[in-house]
């Protein structure tokens, strides 16, 4: 079994979010895929096998399988445009359909994604009260322009904005009661953001539930916090850049672009690099 090790959403040559690519005449069984993916380490690897005209694709982080993951989607848009060739290609996950296109650039290799639908709602109380002890936030340090959201592109994730960007460098929390935290709320992740334009914002990503502490760079959750802000009528010009990772020496740059049509997909893009 060939896996590769490719940094999705890089800043140039550095940065990116780490996944494992495993691309194969057919899917290993749930039990091998779940063991590569603790071997490998990485936040989730892709596990790919053709499927008429497309891809059959399954998300495993190093304890579980997840509905779908960005960063390991753009990675696998970039090992089928080296193997195959430039061009987009359709993919079926475990409950949608959605697109990964990649192209090479010289040594830089350029993807896209068209997410799977995307929806949110308001965080209930008792969530983010959770959040904000587990993560040792209080109520004053959220930015209440951008109210606290369960929100979809793909995946459960809570947003939580801040007003502070040093706040947002000094998060900080257990692992274990990160993943209790998220496991009981059925969430992937718990998205930290903090807003410096109108469509520039910082992010880290908290990754319990998957057994990591943080993400270095969210594609899922760049969806749903796009999808969100539409929903919410903020001022976006319907693109937004997401800088995330920046904090954990990791710096990594997902753009999303999307529509007025509520509920529709987004697009995220970025590059990645080839990990040695």
């Amino acid at each position: 079994m060939e896996i590769l090790k490719i940094a999705a959403f890089s800043d140039g040559d550095s940065g990116g979010n780490p996944a494992g690519v495993v691309i194969g005449d057919k899917l290993p069984t749930v039990e091998t895929m779940q063991r590569v993916a603790a071997e490998v380490g990485f936040s989730e690897t892709a596990f790919a096998a053709p499927l008429n005209s497309g891809w059959r694709v399954r998300y495993f982080s190093p304890e579980s399988e997840v509905p779908f993951c960005g960063h390991a989607t753009i990675a696998l848009g970039a090992a089928l445009a080296l193997k195959f060739g430039a061009a987009e290609y359709a993919l079926t996950l475990n409950g949608a359909e959605v697109t990964v296109s990649g192209e090479q650039d010289g040594h830089i290799i350029k993807a896209a994604l068209q997410s799977p639908p995307t929806k949110s709602e308001t965080a209930p109380d008792a969530m983010i009260d959770g959040a904000l002890k587990l993560l040792g936030y209080r109520r004053d340090d959220l930015d209440t322009h951008i109210p606290p959201a369960r929100a979809n592109g793909g995946a459960d994730h809570l947003i939580l904005a801040l007003k502070d960007r040093r706040k947002l460098a000094a998060m900080d929390y257990d692992l274990d009661a990160g993943r209790a935290f998220m496991n009981t709320h059925n969430i992937v992740t718990i998205a930290l953001i903090v807003a410096e334009t109108d469509t520039l914002f910082h992010a880290r990503n908290a990754f319990a539930s998957g057994g990591v502490l943080e993400d270095p760079a969210t594609g899922a959750a760049a969806a749903a916090f796009a999808g969100y802000l539409r929903d919410i009528n903020w001022t976006h010009d319907n693109v937004i850049d997401i800088i995330q990772g920046e904090d954990m020496g990791m710096r990594s740059l997902l753009r999303a672009e999307f529509s007025d049509k509520i509920g529709s997909s987004v697009r995220l893009s970025g590059t990645a690099r080839i990990m040695k």
